[in-house]
């Protein structure tokens, strides 16, 4: 067993409060009893949706997005995903974003995992739903979000993380996970 290496927080001051994220800075008590501080994020959690098109599983036709990234100043390719807001479950943040975003909609739905991306300053949590079957009814985009939506089969997006053409990493871990661990989704 680990021994435990919990930090306790002494006091705490929020240095920055965003439209959805707020940054805190903490002086907490280290496990030898000496202080430091502690930068970090508090985020409300998002969600990655592997939404796969049709009803034939060989094919793993899934639905990706084209858009830019302005903190990184470059388009990247991703899966669907979006922030969970205040009071809404986990499943229905999933169902919204896929719809607003893309235009498909599913009625079979199953959680996979989740991510922690950020470990050492946030504590920003990641859900992965996978969705089967969806069908296109129409995008209702946010205003002010530009993206363009397209399909590629699993097997040549993991070829494209190999080839570093994807690069975000909730949607290189989620592909990866559902290429790895079939058998547990299909």
């Amino acid at each position: 067993m680990f021994p435990d290496l919990s930090e306790h927080r002494i006091e705490t001051e929020q240095v920055v409060e965003g439209k959805f994220i707020r940054m805190h800075t903490d002086r907490v008590r280290l496990p030898d009893g000496s202080e430091s501080h502690r930068e970090y994020v508090l985020h409300p959690g998002a969600v990655v949706i592997a939404a796969f098109v049709g009803n034939n599983a060989d094919a793993e036709m899934l639905v990706f997005e084209h858009q830019y990234r302005y903190p990184l100043g470059r388009h990247f390719i991703e899966l669907p995903a979006g922030k969970i807001d205040a009071g809404e479950a986990q499943q229905e943040t999933a169902q919204r974003e896929l719809l607003e975003e893309t235009g498909y909609v599913s009625d079979t739905w199953q959680h996979a995992l989740t991510m922690h991306p950020t470990i050492g300053y946030a504590n920003e949590h990641i859900e992965l739903y996978i969705a089967k079957n969806v069908t296109y009814v129409g995008h209702q985009r946010d205003e002010g979000e530009f993206l363009e939506v397209f399909m590629m089969s699993l097997s040549d997006a993991v070829e494209r993380i190999g080839r570093g053409e994807i690069t975000d990493t909730k949607t290189a871990f989620s592909l990866l996970w559902l290429d790895r661990f079939r058998d547990r989704w299909r």
